[in-house]
């Protein structure tokens, strides 16, 4: 049985990295055209070429976004800005549009072509129709459920994609026009300002129409079992520390499948890892009913961070057990902390000495992008991009979030 892709959003290279460390098989990236994430910071040609490099030493993919709506207007140079990505080793286009299908399976054949969740595909022939015109893979709309999309991959012969956690769109996906008519700003073609995230002033209250993010980590097995092809988690533009958690946590659970591991207990503690390193709640959305109000927020919407995320590891000296790490929350000596690296190890330790980068002793790290260093003797191997997150934090008045 081939074992399921576990699909990451990358913005920049360094993001790119992080997936790949901590368990993702394949990344997803937008180039400097042609993407719907116009806002995120992208990659030119050779970074495009740098990351297909890095991911194929690790045996692992790289897919690019080329979804946009194309007008008349874009599709002038679309012809050698994809044949300059076919030649830095791209391994999949994520497309909607049917001239850049046909454009693609033409003259790159080597190259797959998978059908953007933007076409918002949601039943069984209209996935034959673009498995006809060449499609490898269709990553499915967003609003079906468990049941649907086993009877869907039961009739089509080509991979399923689905959305397993990160964020929803508010309209059904990729049907989205409120942040044209609002802020004039293209929601399919890049420009998307989120309306649906806006707070809008009523009469009696205040009103939003967010959804929560969706969140599928009780739901792989049964995906495993129905042969969904790859789970994709969404946010491009998130943080190195979310990515690095959700990556890593997902990873744990499919292995934990694969290697008939998987607990309650084991998978309640990844729910918790899981529901910590996001300002918004989470739920499964359409996976198991039609969405609604216990899916969304309304009003009394409340989106508090949490200062879980500590720092991220430079570098660690064995010698004198000194682990220099790029702060970014307040902490303190006493405090218990959890070291996690890409290599799904992990270690729970009481803060005991810490020094500024100067390694001068003190008692509170409070300088938010300092450096700093912790004392730490342990056995495991600390590679670079691993970090270190809060456990149990005592209540300060003076604490604040910077991640």
């Amino acid at each position: 049985m081939k074992k399921i892709e576990l699909l990451a959003p990358a913005g920049d290279l360094e993001r790119l990295k992080i997936n790949l460390l901590y368990g993702a098989d394949a990344v997803y990236i937008g180039g400097k055209k042609y993407g719907l994430r116009a806002n995120a910071t992208n990659f030119s040609i050779d970074e495009i070429r740098a990351a297909c490099t890095f991911a194929h030493k690790l045996n692992k993919k790289v897919y690019l976004t080329l979804n946009i709506v194309f007008h008349c207007e874009d599709i002038k140079d679309v012809d050698e800005y994809i044949k300059q990505v076919v030649e830095c080793g791209i391994d999949a286009f994520i497309v909607s549009d049917p001239f850049i299908i046909s454009h693609i399976k033409k003259n790159y054949p080597q190259v797959e072509v998978h059908l953007s969740t933007q076409n918002s595909t949601t039943n069984a022939k209209a996935i034959s129709f673009f498995e006809q015109a060449g499609v490898d893979r269709v990553v499915l709309a967003r609003e079906l459920s468990l049941k649907q999309i086993e009877d869907i991959i039961k009739e089509v012969n080509v991979d399923v994609e689905v959305f397993i956690h990160g964020a929803m769109c508010t309209c059904f996906s990729g049907r989205c026009a409120l942040s044209n008519y609002i802020t004039n700003r293209d929601a399919n073609r890049g420009g998307c300002a989120q309306v649906c995230r806006f707070c809008f002033k009523t009469e009696s209250s205040d009103f939003t129409m967010a959804t929560k993010d969706l969140n599928a980590c009780r739901y792989i097995k049964k995906m495993i079992e129905i042969n969904v092809r790859s789970l994709k988690i969404e946010g491009r533009m998130r943080s190195i520390y979310y990515l690095a958690t959700v990556v890593g946590t997902y990873r744990k659970i499919i292995d934990a499948i694969y290697n008939n591991e998987l607990t309650d207990e084991f998978l309640t503690e990844q729910e918790y890892i899981l529901s910590r390193v996001a300002n918004r709640e989470t739920s499964s959305q359409y996976l198991e009913k039609e969405a609604d109000e216990t899916d969304q927020y309304y009003t009394g919407r409340n989106e508090a961070s949490n200062q879980d995320y500590l720092g991220q590891v430079i570098e660690y000296d064995k010698n004198n057990h000194l682990v220099k790490i790029y702060e970014r929350n307040y902490f303190e000596v006493g405090d218990e902390v959890e070291l996690f690296t890409p290599n799904k190890d992990t270690v729970v330790f009481n803060v005991q000495k810490l020094l500024n980068e100067e390694k001068c002793e003190v008692f509170i790290a409070n300088h938010p992008d300092n450096i700093y260093y912790i004392y730490l003797d342990t056995k495991i191997d600390i590679p670079p991009y691993s970090m270190i997150r809060l456990i149990k934090k005592n209540m300060k008045e003076d604490a604040y979030n910077n991640d």
